[in-house]
C-alpha cells in the first residue's frame, strides 16, 4: 500500500509513535527531499536506513508509476519536508495514480500547519477554505484575491516571508479595511508567534521584515442582507456580463447566504415568463 506519513512541522516532539514505528520498519520511503528525510531519521533516533526515492513537484508524474508498481509488493511510505504529503506538497499525483491502479492508500495523521493556524487564529472554524500559496506575480495575486471577496468561509493561505507584506496589502485592497486577519509564524517552533489585526496593521508590521514559515488566516465575508428579488437582479446582471448562470448563482449565493439552487430555479422561471 501507499502510506502518507505526516511529519513534524517544527517541534520533533510532535512525531507520533505510529510515524516512528513505520519509519523504523520501512524498506522504501518516497521523500520530497531525501536530505531532509535523512536528517529527520537521525533526529528521531531511527536506526533503519530505508531506500529513499525523491518525489517532488518536478518528477512526480514520472515517479508515480514506478512507486505504484513497487507498492504492489511492498509498503511505500511517503513523506514531505513537513506536515501531510499531498496537502500543498508532493503526493497528490501519486495518490491519484494509486487509486486508478487499485492500490490501497492510507495515512498516518499528524501535525498540520493549516489546522493549527485555523484553531489558534480566533476565526470561525466550522467552515473554512484552504487556498494554498497565492500567485507570485502581483497582478495574478490581486485577481485571485478579488475572486475570493465574497467567500463566506474562513480562508487559510501559505505565504513566503518575502511576499508577506505585499500579500497583506493586496488583501486589504480586496477585502476591505475591517476584515480580520491573523498571521501565524513558526508554528510549534521556539519563536512561534501569532499577530492579529487588519491588513494595513499587519502589512506595516511585515514590512519591517519577517522570517520563518508563514500561515495567514482571513475572516470570511459577512452575508449581505438582500431580498430574493434583489439577488435575482444581481444574478441577471452577472449573466448579462457573460457569466454562466450556474456560476452567477453560486457567486451571489456566497455573498448573500441564499441557496444557489433556489436562485437558479428563480432565474430559470424568470426566463420563461
Amino acid at each position: 500500500m501507499i502510506i502518507l506519513a505526516a511529519t513534524p512541522i517544527g517541534n520533533l516532539g510532535d512525531a507520533s509513535a505510529r510515524l516512528i514505528e513505520v519509519l523504523e520498519n520501512a524498506s522504501v520511503v518516497a521523500a520530497e527531499d531525501t536530505r531532509t528525510t535523512q536528517k529527520l531519521l537521525r533526529a528521531l533516533g531511527i536506526d533503519n536506513r530505508p531506500r529513499l526515492i525523491a518525489l517532488h513537484d518536478h518528477n512526480e508524474k514520472t515517479k508515480a508509476a514506478e512507486l505504484v508498481a513497487l507498492a504492489a509488493d511492498d509498503d511505500i511510505v511517503v513523506v514531505s519536508d513537513a506536515g501531510m504529503p499531498a496537502v500543498s506538497d508532493p503526493g497528490y499525483g501519486l495518490v491519484a495514480a494509486a487509486v486508478d491502479a487499485g492500490v490501497t492508500v492510507t495515512a498516518i495523521p499528524g501535525p498540520s500547519a493549516v489546522l493549527m493556524a485555523l484553531a489558534i487564529s480566533g476565526m470561525p472554524t466550522d467552515r473554512f477554505a484552504f487556498e494554498g500559496f497565492l500567485p507570485r506575480k502581483p497582478g495574478e495575486r490581486r485577481s485571485a484575491l478579488e475572486r475570493l471577496v465574497a467567500e463566506p468561509r474562513t480562508m487559510v493561505f501559505f505565504e513566503s516571508p518575502a511576499r508577506l507584506a505585499a500579500a497583506l496589502a493586496d488583501m486589504g485592497a480586496a477585502f476591505g479595511a475591517e476584515r480580520r486577519i491573523a498571521v501565524c509564524r513558526e508554528l510549534t517552533k521556539l519563536y512561534e508567534e501569532v499577530r492579529r489585526g487588519t491588513a494595513a496593521e499587519l502589512a506595516a508590521w511585515a514590512g519591517e521584515g519577517v522570517k520563518g514559515e508563514i500561515v495567514i488566516v482571513v475572516e470570511g465575508a459577512s452575508a449581505v442582507d438582500v431580498s430574493p428579488d434583489d439577488a435575482l437582479t444581481q444574478v441577471q446582471g452577472l449573466v448579462a456580463d457573460g457569466m454562466r448562470l450556474k456560476d452567477a448563482c453560486a457567486e451571489v449565493a456566497a455573498a448573500t447566504g441564499l441557496r444557489s439552487r433556489d436562485l437558479y430555479q428563480q432565474a430559470l422561471a424568470a426566463r420563461s415568463r
